[in-house]
C-alpha cells in the first residue's frame, strides 16, 4: 500500500464553479486561469471540467502547448507574454494569444514579423495597461501611443484592452484603478478585460467583454476569507485527506513533537497522521489548526514535521489508525486552514508536492 495521503481532484467542482462565475459575469466572455499548473490541481486532471469556458489562460509556453495537446480549440491567452524572441515561432506554432505589457514585447514582435512573417500571419494581443498595480503593464501616459502603434500595423490582429487590480477583494478597492482604465480607454473600440476572481465576484462594473476567473474556479476565495464566498454556491475541487498511522497515550505534563512546542495540560490520546511539509502542508501551522478526524472536528498539536502532524484525538473515542483525517477540503475549508496558518488557500494548493498522490473523482 503506498503512503495514505491523496490529495481528491474533482474537474466537475471545476465545471460547476465555472457556470456559476459564467453566470455572474454574464454577458463577458470567461477565462479559465490554469497557471501554475491549474493552481497546483494539475491540468490534466480539471481539463474535462473546462467545457463550457471560453478561453484558457497560462503563465507559460509548456501549459499552452500542453492544453492545445489536450485538444483545446479555442482562444489561449499567456498572461505575461512571452520571455524571449525565439517563444514567438511557438506563439505562432499553436495560435496563441499573448498579453502585451512591455515595449521590449513589441520589438520581438516587429523583428519576427520582419524576419519570418512572409505569409502575412497576424497576431492577436492583451495590450495592458499599469493602472496602479506597479507589477506589469505599460505605463498610462505611453499608454495611447503604444496603441496607436499597434494598431498600425497590418500583421497585428485584435487589440484587447487589459488591466489587474490589486484590491479587488475590498469593496471600494477597485475604484482609483477602474476610472483611470475608463479614462484611459473610453474612447477605443476594442474589447476590454479587467476582472479577476475577486472582481467577478463583488464588482460587476469590472466584467466588461472578457473576465479571467483564477482561485475562484477551484472554490477558494479571493479573499482569503471563506464567509466571503460562502453563499456563492463555490465547491471546492481538491480534498487533502491522509490517514492516522499510530496512536499515543501520553500523561500530563508530556512534551509533544519537535522543539517541544507543545505540552499536555492532562493525560491525552493523540494521532499521527501521514502528512508533513515535504507534502506540502505549512511548517508553522500553530497549535489548533483545525483538521477533520472521522468528520470530527480536530486540531493540530505540536510542531508540523517533514511526514507527520500529531492530532488530538480526545475528543474522537472512535479514531484509530486507519482513521481519515481531512486536512481541507469539503467539510473543512482550505481558506480557514489557511489564515490559521498566516497564508492563503492559493499558496496551500500551489504547495501540494508531487509525491503526494492525486486521484479524480
Amino acid at each position: 500500500m503506498t503512503r495514505p495521503i491523496t490529495a481528491k481532484i474533482f474537474p466537475c467542482a471545476v465545471e460547476h464553479n465555472l457556470n456559476i462565475l459564467k453566470a455572474k459575469a454574464n454577458p463577458a466572455k470567461i477565462f479559465a486561469v490554469l497557471k501554475a499548473n491549474a493552481y497546483g490541481h494539475d491540468i490534466k486532471n480539471i481539463y474535462p471540467g473546462l467545457n463550457n469556458a471560453d478561453g484558457i489562460a497560462v503563465l507559460d509556453l509548456e501549459e499552452a502547448i500542453l492544453v492545445r495537446q489536450l485538444g483545446w480549440k479555442k482562444i489561449i491567452l499567456l498572461l505575461e507574454g512571452f520571455f524571449s524572441f525565439n517563444d514567438l515561432h511557438i506563439v505562432n506554432e499553436y495560435n496563441l494569444t499573448a498579453c502585451i505589457h512591455s515595449e521590449y514585447q513589441i520589438a520581438w514582435l516587429d523583428e519576427w514579423n520582419n524576419k519570418f512573417n512572409s505569409y502575412g500571419k497576424k497576431f492577436d494581443v492583451f495590450l495592458k495597461c499599469n493602472t496602479g498595480m506597479n507589477r506589469l503593464g505599460l505605463d498610462i501616459n505611453s499608454y495611447a501611443t503604444v496603441y496607436s502603434n499597434l494598431k498600425n500595423k497590418n500583421w497585428i490582429g485584435k487589440i484587447t484592452h487589459m488591466t489587474h487590480y490589486a484590491k479587488a477583494d475590498e469593496k471600494h478597492g477597485i475604484d482609483f484603478q477602474l476610472q483611470k482604465f475608463n479614462e484611459l480607454v473610453h474612447n477605443l473600440p476594442e474589447e476590454k478585460s479587467t476582472s479577476n476572481s475577486a472582481a467577478i465576484l463583488w464588482h460587476k462594473e469590472t466584467h466588461f467583454d472578457w473576465v479571467r476567473a483564477g482561485i475562484s474556479l477551484y472554490g477558494a476565495s479571493p479573499s482569503g476569507i471563506y464567509k466571503d464566498i460562502q453563499d456563492s454556491g463555490l465547491k471546492p475541487a481538491m480534498c487533502l485527506h491522509s490517514k492516522i498511522i499510530a496512536v499515543q497515550n501520553v500523561k500530563c505534563n508530556t512534551a509533544i513533537g519537535y522543539g517541544e512546542r507543545f505540552t499536555t495540560s492532562k493525560d491525552m490520546r493523540i494521532g499521527i497522521a501521514a502528512c508533513g511539509y515535504a507534502d506540502g502542508y505549512p511548517r508553522n501551522a500553530p497549535d489548533g489548526t483545525p483538521v477533520m478526524v472521522e468528520n470530527v472536528r480536530s486540531r493540530i498539536i505540536g510542531r508540523v514535521s517533514m511526514d507527520m502532524i500529531t492530532l488530538d484525538l480526545d475528543n474522537i473515542p472512535q479514531a484509530n489508525i486507519g482513521s481519515d483525517v481531512e486536512l481541507w477540503g469539503e467539510n473543512l475549508q482550505i481558506d480557514e486552514v489557511a489564515q490559521n496558518c498566516g497564508t492563503i488557500g492559493y499558496e496551500l494548493m500551489c504547495a501540494v508536492a508531487p509525491r503526494v498522490k492525486k486521484e479524480i473523482f
